[in-house]
């Protein structure tokens, strides 16, 4: 019987290392699918933005040396405005910008209902590093938690915060709180990069192209400004110390949605509106600044 206990552990350990092996396999033809995907749609970027259309850069050093060189753990959440279905990948197509490096492009908040309907779809923009969002799910959607992952790996990702893709010149519109629930929520919070650019819905518009329909292919000769802002640092300790302070009576009349309690403060649905919405609007403020450079 002991022999036949050491034969059978032999086996099972036999079984481990071929299964371990066959991850790394899986791994690696991920990685490798991944910087393939990647090489490819940054290589179309940068034709279209650095060579096809006349794209100026206003502050790229900041967000190069956030993107390659921040301190190590350090997550960087940049927030942009939202103007063409091709603002990603095309923002990042600028010249000097690292935009065919898998190992450095960006994750990024994508609609489930536009990017995930089907699963080529879904299987390609997962490889392309995007993370599905529900639109009107709530800020608490199980997605939500991956991007918080992503943030605690100290990786880089982008959202979209206006909610929807608009061409209309008009102010930034009151971001959506789910990016300040993911820097409120982070592990190590982020470092918050806000970005605003122009020009983009020239390149690809939504109704303004013949029969009022999107074109096929990127439009040419268009001219692009993209300005990068400064760094935006929150303390988040001292701004929930406020948020708890804020008063239950004076928003009881606002209708409550059943949020989760966040875990270990204590903050309950009120002073996490209250917090949220501080945040949203510090970084929309931002974007408008830099919106009105353009």
């Amino acid at each position: 019987m002991g022999c036949d206990r050491v034969g059978w552990g032999g086996e099972a350990m036999r079984w481990a290392k071929a299964a371990g092996r066959g991850e790394r396999r899986a791994d690696l033809g991920m990685r490798i699918a991944r910087a393939t995907l990647i090489g490819a749609v940054g290589a179309f970027a940068k034709a279209v933005t650095a060579v096809l259309n006349r794209t100026t850069v206003y502050n790229s050093e900041t967000l190069l040396r956030l993107v390659s060189s921040r301190p190590r753990g350090t997550p960087l959440l940049t927030v942009s405005n939202h103007m063409s279905t091709l603002d990603d990948p095309l923002m990042w197509g600028f010249k000097g910008f690292p935009t065919m490096d898998a190992r450095l492009q960006r994750w990024v908040l994508a609609a489930e209902d536009i990017c995930f309907k089907n699963s080529l779809l879904s299987y390609l923009f997962r490889l392309g590093k995007c993370i599905p969002i529900t639109r009107g799910a709530g800020i608490y959607q199980p997605h939500m938690n991956e991007a918080l992952q992503i943030l605690s790996r100290g990786e880089w990702l982008h959202s979209f915060s206006e909610g929807k893709v608009s061409q209309e010149r008009v102010p930034i519109r009151q971001l959506k709180w789910g990016t300040a629930s993911l820097i409120v929520r982070s592990p190590v919070t982020p470092i918050v990069l806000p970005i605003v650019h122009s020009g983009f819905d020239k390149v690809m518009p939504e109704k303004q192209f013949l029969f009022w329909k999107r074109p096929l292919l990127p439009l040419c000769n268009k001219e692009v400004r993209i300005i990068v802002g400064d760094p935006l640092h929150f303390d988040i300790h001292s701004l929930k110390q406020t948020a708890l302070s804020v008063s239950r009576k004076e928003n009881e009349k606002e209708e409550l949605r059943g949020w989760p309690t966040l875990h270990p403060d204590g903050l309950e649905e009120v002073p996490q509106r209250w917090l949220y919405s501080t945040i949203s609007h510090k970084i929309q403020c931002a974007m408008e600044r830099l919106r009105t450079r353009i």
